[in-house]
């Protein structure tokens, strides 16, 4: 195919992306469901479940290791409090929930980007946490900060994922005590959608707190939330020290947690979805709770990240019916409580960017949307079970998330799509590609995806022979030779960068 040729199909495919990313070229903001929840859990069921949890919670309880501070505020709400063990009389968590708000905005430093987690709504986030990163030209390698890089600016560019995420990829390129300076600097600067703050240490949420200060101002990080950040439970029933230093430095800053049970069932909690749903609310109830108790009114998001374990090999496995089935049950649970709901994504087990990773990641995407999540990270770029960070996938997702928006509008009946007058134009045995109804809406008529191929079979040979993941090859390297950043204040750029610059400075660097 000649080069004009493909300038100017690429022309028209730049313009249509223009047209969907909505005013001014920007992205939507973030998803508005206009379709009805899918709900598999029962009432009778659901009252079962909230019922085992509650006896999981006063009979069982569970452990807040290495935390003295976080024990005396479990005592002195009127929990039961032996050594690092503790239980709550029924109801307690309940009520202290109460605080919590059911719908908040997460400012974005581009007030257009600003997201609003809970209600119907539903926000994309990238891949989260994986230390590897793999593309067709490369293979799998270790992540390094220009990985990083390249992964927020791909987000920024797309106008699907409303979210810049945290943790796209580890930079393991740098030290792991002050590589959160430069991944939460690299949100802030390569884009203005919102993001996530560093978890990996109490004073690396400080510093994370203190960024966010820097770019938006002291006054305005109190009073609003600008962070969302990932508390993971360490499921069976306990919550370890960092996770709880983290939980506790955001929640005093009026920053939103995202309290999430990390559970492989099979492993990390019972073979069955109800004993896992049990256990999740049991885990995410307490984690919530506590934030209420630092800080009544913080934002907090119930999550659940739950998968399953190969019955033979005990590996993980996704995209399974019972990963589906947990993720419905768990968003019900979190509307009886009123709060917003984090879950899904897409995930796969696959290696590489192929009918496997579609196919397990279409699954839960499907799920997420259909279920009621309303923040949902790992939206792009999971591979191998959240390991890699993969290049094609990240494209190939984003692609899919598209459609996941025009599905969450629903059908819209109106005059206009009704299209009496086209139907009148046409009549019987004719055809419409012709009529003014169909000239008036062809260009927003359909979804068209950026990588499919939906020519001829002699075409698609003229063209290369190329299958989906080169053609995700190809676009994201486009998109990255593309990409022109938002622009930054200088002042706050240079305030910055003085304090990351001060901060390295009085720590040896360490890789623990």
């Amino acid at each position: 195919m000649s080069d004009a040729a493909t300038s100017g199909r690429r022309g028209r495919s730049a313009r249509r992306e223009r047209r969907q990313a909505g005013p001014g070229g920007q992205a939507v903001p973030y998803i508005s469901r206009n379709i009805p929840l899918y709900d598999v859990l029962s009432e009778e069921g659901v009252e079962k479940v909230e019922a085992n949890a509650d006896r999981i919670l006063a009979e069982i309880g569970l452990e807040f290791r290495e935390d003295p501070e976080v024990l005396e505020i479990w005592k002195a709400a009127g929990a039961e409090v032996d050594g690092e063990r503790v239980r709550f009389p029924k109801g307690m968590l309940r009520e202290i929930l109460k605080t919590a708000p059911s719908q908040f905005t997460q400012h974005a430093r581009n007030p257009a980007r600003n997201v609003e987690i809970g209600g119907k709504n539903l926000v994309f986030a990238p891949v989260y946490g994986p230390p590897f990163v793999t593309d067709l030209d490369q293979g799998r390698r270790y992540g390094t900060i220009e990985d990083f890089r390249n992964f927020v600016k791909l987000a920024y560019m797309s106008p699907w994922l409303h979210h810049s995420g945290g943790t796209v990829c580890e930079p393991v390129d740098l030290p792991v005590n002050k590589r959160h300076f430069d991944m939460v600097y690299s949100h802030i600067k390569y884009s203005d959608k919102p993001f996530m703050g560093s978890v990996t240490a109490p004073e690396r949420a400080e510093d994370s707190v203190k960024m966010a200060q820097i770019a938006f101002g002291e006054e305005f990080v109190d009073q609003n939330c600008v962070m969302i950040q990932l508390i993971n439970a360490n499921s069976p029933l306990v919550f370890d020290a960092t996770m709880l230093g983290a939980l506790k430095v955001y929640a005093r800053h009026n920053q939103a947690c995202i309290v999430s049970p990390f559970i492989l069932a099979g492993a990390m909690s019972p073979v069955t979805v109800a004993g896992t749903l049990s256990q999740v609310l049991a885990e995410a109830m307490a984690g919530c709770a506590l934030t209420q108790l630092i800080r009544p009114g913080a934002p907090v998001v119930f999550g659940a990240f739950v998968s399953s374990i190969s019955m033979q090999s005990g590996a993980p496995t996704f995209g399974s019916p019972e990963g589906s089935l947990l993720l419905n049950g768990a968003a019900k649970l979190a509307r009886r409580l009123k709060l917003p709901f984090r879950s899904g994504g897409s995930f796969t087990a696959s290696k590489v960017p192929d009918a496997q990773s579609a196919q397990e990641s279409a699954q839960t995407i499907l799920a997420t949307v259909q279920s009621g999540v309303n923040f949902a990270l790992h939206s792009a770029g999971w591979l191998e079970g959240g390991l890699c960070s993969s290049y094609e996938k990240f494209i190939m997702d984003a692609d899919q998330l598209g459609m996941m928006h025009v599905l969450a509008k629903g059908i819209d009946v109106n005059d206009e799509t009704l299209a009496m007058d086209a139907l009148q134009e046409v009549g019987p045995g004719g055809h419409f590609l012709g009529a003014a109804h169909t000239q008036r809406n062809f260009e927003s008529a359909f979804y068209r995806s950026t990588i499919a191929d939906n020519n001829s079979y002699e075409q698609w040979v003229a063209d290369g022979e190329l299958d989906a993941a080169k053609r995700a090859n190809a676009r994201w390297k486009e998109q990255l030779r593309a990409y022109s950043g938002p622009q930054l204040d200088p002042a706050i750029d240079e305030a910055l960068q003085a304090f990351i610059t001060e901060r390295k400075a009085s720590f040896p660097d360490s890789n623990v």
